[in-house]
């Protein structure tokens, strides 16, 4: 017999399996000893009162055993004379286009401009040892894309547009840890990540697909106003309709769209800086404990948001237990982000901050039309890097980093405290290399976040600069129903790079999506003959 329940318990209950179990038979009024297993389907943890409370839906199965595990998705080799598409970069985006290709019996064509997840390894630790960066292998290009090496949270809002469930069960099934079927707000961990995109790579070869590295698009192939392919930095050409799935840092190819003449608008994107706290100083704000969150709680998240003089302000991508990274995709420039391991073990804690910044509030880069955006973003990392290497004796990827407290009053810090930045920080004004409407307004939230919750707004917390890779700068038309650029068939923008989408699983799905759009106009185009 199986029971479903829905429960609210203290964490040393919740994550306590031989509690939960006594807990379960007492609630059910049965023998204990008549459970074969109680099986956590949904968690989430819910710290907004003092006392902090965990959710769950169990399945409780009495008197027989439960069924096997999740089901994976199930993906069979395509015909050898199947039609091909070509699909522009191996993010999340590319790889579940591809995937969801094979599955509508399309030969799908993965091209990368970077390398295996696996050499991308030796480029981004060159970019903090020696402050080199490789334009082709870094933290946002190469296999798995920005995704890889940056955290893999899998929390998504995108849930009208298409399967979360199905996302999370392909990574599943492609080796992440199935609690991605279980937690609220799911995670896989920047050092578990790349096996698991490589087994999404060696799915997609085993199926028939290829995937080719080193392969940078420079160009697409127009003929009579449709898209019929890419031509690639080597001059190889690959014929096929095209899901371009670049990822938001894909200037080059944002620049050729423009001189091609392909429709697209500049967009709302957010920019500000990384905030690392002491991890332990989180868990007792957040969890409303002096001590901490002691044995059973994970590390503590915040997410938080209010507006500055018309403009949002909010923390976005935040790392418990994790590090600070250097995000730079060309020379000459800086950026950072931020990772967690999957066992969101280290002793800092760091979110981006940021301000909205939308295309009217530049009227100053009019002048580059819909790459205006792009312009305001390259503008403030140039100004990051020149500071960090202006006294350099070597190019380095040293950022400019202020303490909390003397960023909100406007004064150079005399030092610093440690940091999981591993390129290093140097003290400067970071209030004066923002523009001054993105200072100024995280400056006042600052100081609003930390009325609303003591000890947030500390000299234990570092300001590091420059976050600015939020969201693509642009979004590139496309038909809402067909998915298919709005003048030129055959190209399907797609994911977050194309401006609809935020995150591993959106892009996910958004892929997913193009993918099947690309597969109906096939079908459609294969019944017209």
């Amino acid at each position: 017999m199986k029971h479903q329940l829905q429960l609210r318990l203290k964490p040393d209950t919740a994550f306590d399996p031989l509690r939960l179990k006594i807990y379960v038979s007492t609630e059910l009024d049965i023998d204990v000893n008549s459970i074969s297993e109680v099986r956590v389907v949904r968690r989430s943890i819910d710290a907004r009162q003092r006392q902090v409370m965990v959710n769950l839906t169990v399945d409780v199965y009495q008197g027989e055993l439960p069924p096997a595990g999740f089901e994976p998705v199930a993906y069979r080799p395509v015909a050898a004379d199947a039609a091909r598409a070509v699909v522009v970069g191996a993010g999340p985006a590319g790889l579940f286009a591809a995937l969801r290709l094979i599955e509508r019996g399309v030969r799908p064509v993965v091209l990368e401009r970077g390398k295996s997840v696996d050499d991308r390894k030796p480029d981004l630790a060159r970019i903090s040892r020696e402050g080199l960066v490789d334009p082709d292998s870094n933290y946002c290009f190469g296999e798995g894309g920005a995704g890889a090496f940056s955290d893999g949270k899998l929390y998504t809002r995108s849930k009208k547009r298409g399967s979360v469930e199905k996302i999370l069960r392909v990574l599943a099934g492609h080796g992440a840890d199935e609690k991605i079927l279980v937690d609220a707000h799911p995670h896989i961990g920047s050092d578990r990540l790349p096996a698991v995109i490589k087994s999404m790579r060696e799915t997609i070869i085993r199926c028939g697909g290829e995937v080719h590295f080193g392969c940078r698009v420079t160009d697409l192939i127009i003929n009579e106003g449709r898209v019929e392919g890419v031509v690639t930095a080597s001059g190889d050409e690959y014929r096929g309709p095209v899901i371009l799935a670049t990822g938001h840092s894909a200037r080059d190819v944002f620049e050729m769209l423009h001189r091609r003449g392909i429709d697209m608008e500049a967009k709302g994107i957010a920019v500000g800086v990384r905030l690392e706290h002491p991890q332990a100083a989180i868990d007792k704000i957040f969890y409303h404990n002096p001590n901490g969150r002691g044995r059973w709680l994970p590390p503590a998240e915040y997410s938080l948001l209010t507006r500055v003089d018309g403009r949002g302000v909010y923390s976005f991508c935040m790392c418990p237990g994790g590090y600070v990274i250097p995000a730079a995709s060309a020379p000459g420039e800086m950026v950072v982000n931020g990772m967690s391991p999957a066992n969101r073990g280290t002793r800092w804690a760091n979110s981006g901050m940021v301000v909205e910044i939308l295309p009217d509030d530049l009227p100053g880069y009019d002048s580059h039309g819909p790459l205006k955006m792009m312009e305001f973003q390259r503008d403030i990392e140039r100004r990051f890097y020149e500071d960090a290497n202006k006294n350099a004796a070597s190019c380095t990827q040293s950022a400019p980093a202020q303490r909390m407290t003397d960023f909100v009053a406007s004064r150079v810090s005399a030092s610093l405290p440690e940091s999981s930045y591993t390129a290093g920080v140097h003290p400067a004004r970071v209030d004066m290399l923002l523009p001054r409407p993105v200072a100024s307004r995280l400056q006042k939230a600052f100081a609003e976040f930390g009325k609303k919750y003591r000890g947030f707004l500390t000299a234990d917390a570092l300001v590091i600069g420059d976050e600015t890779r939020t969201s693509s700068p642009v979004r590139v038309s496309r038909d809402a129903a067909t998915l298919c650029h709005v003048t030129y068939p055959g190209l399907y923008p797609c994911g977050e790079g194309a401006g609809y989408a935020g995150g591993i699983v959106s892009a996910a799905i958004d892929g997913e999506r193009c993918a099947d759009a690309l597969s109906d106009a096939m079908q459609g185009d294969e019944s017209k003959k």
